[in-house]
């Protein structure tokens, strides 16, 4: 459980950088990047961060992002159920 809040705190973070970086048109988060970080479970951290910071909502690949929470959602009922 431990994992999943870390990655999701950090996966927040990086997407905030991500977002200031782009404000001041310097160097940026690859985007391969975030969407790594959110298919290995930083999902929740990714979305939260693109409805706050309105941070690649337009772009739509990253329409993954929420297409991932579902699948974590639903793998963590299945271990729940279990």
């Amino acid at each position: 459980m431990s994992y999943f809040i870390i990655i999701n705190i950090f996966s927040f973070v990086i997407c905030l950088i991500d977002k200031i970086d782009a404000i001041y048109d310097r160097y940026r988060v690859p985007e391969k990047a975030l969407l790594m970080l959110s298919f290995c479970g930083g999902c929740f951290g990714v979305a939260l961060s693109m409805l706050i910071f309105h941070h690649k909502t337009r772009k739509i690949k990253f329409k993954l992002v929420y297409l991932s929470c579902l699948v974590w959602i639903g793998i963590f009922i299945y271990v729940l159920v279990q």
